[in-house]
């Protein structure tokens, strides 16, 4: 390279680094024309739109049931694995129940094939965004709230004592996620 071209290279790179302290300057002098948004201050007012999706969960009604039968078409619809189903015999009958529902975020290409699926629309994709955490492991999580049938069978049953005994609780960490917690 001749000394001519190193120094066009050189009133090019100043030129440039000029138009784009032009545009910090503006918004220096103008801070009412910044378009960003100044996150995490604004957290209460933050604008997210209906279509970001980020963060799946499974819809529960309003006493805790879930309509998952344990199909496993979430599973097989998912591109990378992301969703794994277990199942087990149902305790009063020989009907397939939901056992736990896994779901590993770490995998996840948020495509929303696993939603659109289900034929009992039992998952859904939130808004809620801030997942970071230290751990890896803490990203696989178990989307049940309890092992059992599903809430048709559960609302046939009028005693709740009974209803309690058809289901068991499930923790967010319980079944083959990462983290195993000893005690």
């Amino acid at each position: 390279m001749n000394l001519s071209e190193f120094f066009k290279k050189i009133i090019s790179g100043v030129i440039s680094l000029g138009k784009g302290m032009r545009v910090t300057f503006y918004y220096l002098v103008h801070p009412k024309t910044v378009v960003t948004q100044q996150y995490p201050e604004n957290r209460n007012d933050l604008k997210i739109f209906d279509r970001f999706r980020i963060r799946l969960t499974m819809v529960h009604d309003e006493h805790g049931f879930h309509k998952c039968t344990a199909c496993t078409f979430c599973e097989q619809a998912c591109p990378n694995g992301s969703i794994r189903v277990y199942s087990q015999k149902g305790k009063t009958s020989n009907k397939t129940e939901l056992n736990s529902l896994i779901w590993k975020m770490d995998r996840c290409t948020f495509c929303n094939a696993c939603v659109i699926v289900c034929p009992f629309s039992v998952l859904k994709m939130t808004t809620e965004f801030e997942n970071s955490v230290f751990d890896r492991r803490l990203l696989a999580v178990n989307l049940t709230r309890y092992s059992g049938p599903t809430s048709q069978v559960l609302m046939k049953v009028a005693d709740t004592e009974e209803r309690r005994k058809l289901i068991e609780p499930r923790g967010v960490y319980d079944g083959e996620v990462y983290l195993k917690i000893k005690k």
